[in-house]
């Protein structure tokens, strides 16, 4: 996955409906789409980490300070959405566990 960098060098996410998103892009024609959206201009350069996507969900996610989840291809036609829940995200992160669910 490619994963826009901001300027402080943490990773670009937005916050909505209380959790965090990761932007998280398949390919660098998925992430210029975003870029032109964002932007509104052609040709601006995005300095992006590549990071594995199991990393992101298995790591990053679990390491967030607040729910995280990611968001793959956002700008795209079929944007995919990967929250904190289980079965997606470790046990320990995911929002809709519970302690005597086994959630750390």
């Amino acid at each position: 996955m490619l994963v826009p960098v901001t300027a402080d060098g943490g990773w670009w996410a937005a916050e909505s409906g209380g959790i965090r998103w990761i932007h998280a892009f398949t390919d660098g024609a998925a992430l210029s789409r975003f870029a032109r959206q964002r932007d509104g201009r052609a040709g601006v350069e995005w300095s992006f980490a590549t990071v594995y996507g199991a990393r992101l969900l298995d790591v990053a996610v679990p390491a967030a300070p607040v729910p995280t989840g990611v968001v793959l291809d956002v700008a795209g036609p079929a944007p995919a959405f990967l929250p904190p829940m289980a079965g997606i995200v470790p046990d320990a992160a995911a929002l809709d566990l519970t302690e005597e669910d086994g959630r750390g």
